[in-house]
């Protein structure tokens, strides 16, 4: 076992895949001497050459649809778009040619290939540098969509999708890059620094997708949550006393129905966080598909925390993400219900 940051923790996957296959290919803008904006494929361009890591054109389009006929030929590429925010030209492709391979071709070509891209806000990054674009590719059949919340979830969660035959988004919520987060909003800038990191085996292993995890366990009421806001949903539990049951979902895509509704089933409420806007957001599908599950055992209407319905606030960030104060209240009042 060793300590390390999320971003270590992706670093090694990246490593530890193309040691492994000769056929993984990782590009993107800035990845390859640089090492990312973030650093995730630091050394990699050093360890494996220009042909396996290299950088590619401010052109998200053009790197996803490279991506695509490069699974045609037989690679598995991993690209990184270097903020999820950017991800939109690209979009078409993602939607019309990878999520549709397997099906269209009738099986006779899949794409087993991963796009990363930081996600969420927390680092000053502005409007253009801090969105939560999760909802866009949960609605599309044909893709994969995972969300971790911690390095050695990163880590394994990443090698699995390399090894998936088909597409899969791979969200990395930039507060968590260089540590767990501790759920507060009282050290913006890097409220993670007191904290230690995450402990991860060195070796090559998978978290499997479409598998949540229960991080607390409770018989009170059921949380939701992913990302960075499964830090947020613990400190708003302790905060307010409750024994809550906090479900990390991981993978948002396939979703993991049967531990929520195994929870929610126990509990008889659920609560549902996460940092993007609330309307249309996936937490409208967790609810309905909670509904659906567990409608003779709520005890109280499932509810939504969430960004407020506004392009990202720059200004006012901090107090746009949902934090343990808000959640705090919702879980009050679930209780009660």
């Amino acid at each position: 076992m060793a300590r390390m940051t999320m971003i270590e923790a992706i670093r090694n996957a990246h490593d530890l895949a193309m040691g492994a296959d000769d056929t993984v290919v990782v590009f993107g803008e800035d990845v390859g001497y640089f090492g990312g904006v973030f650093r995730c494929t630091a050394g990699l361009q050093k360890k494996y050459g220009p042909s396996r890591c290299f950088d590619a054109p401010i052109n998200e389009s053009g790197i996803v649809g490279a991506a695509i006929g490069m699974t045609a030929y037989g690679l598995k590429p991993v690209v990184e778009i270097q903020f999820a925010d950017y991800v939109y030209p690209a979009y078409d492709q993602i939607v019309s040619e990878a999520a549709r391979m397997r099906h269209r071709s009738a099986g006779q070509f899949t794409c087993p290939m991963v796009i990363r891209m930081p996600t969420g806000g927390g680092i000053f990054g502005g409007q253009t540098h801090s969105q939560s674009p999760e909802a866009l590719f949960t609605h599309v059949a044909g893709l994969k969509v995972v969300v971790p919340s911690n390095p050695r979830d990163a880590k394994g969660l990443l090698l699995a999708a390399i090894e998936d035959p088909d597409p899969v988004i791979f969200l990395e919520p930039k507060r968590l890059y260089n540590g767990p987060f501790n759920g507060h909003h009282d050290q913006p800038v890097a409220p993670w620094k007191s904290h230690p990191l995450g402990e991860v085996d060195e070796g090559y292993f998978t978290v499997p997708l479409g598998k949540a995890e229960i991080r607390r366990e409770g018989s009170a009421v059921t949380v939701l949550a992913y990302g960075t806001m499964v830090y947020v949903a613990e400190a708003a539990a302790e905060e307010a006393g409750i024994d809550a049951e906090i479900i990390d979902l991981r993978t948002l895509l396939p979703l993991d129905i049967d531990t929520i509704a195994a929870s929610v089933k126990k509990t008889g409420r659920c609560v549902i966080v996460h940092e993007a806007t609330k309307t249309s957001g996936f937490g409208a599908e967790l609810s309905a598909q909670v509904q659906e599950a567990c409608f003779y055992h709520l005890e109280a209407p499932v509810t939504r925390v969430a960004g407020w319905d506004t392009p990202y606030p720059h200004a006012q960030e901090w107090a746009y993400f949902p934090g343990p104060e808000r959640l705090k209240r919702a879980l009050l009042a679930v209780m009660e219900g």
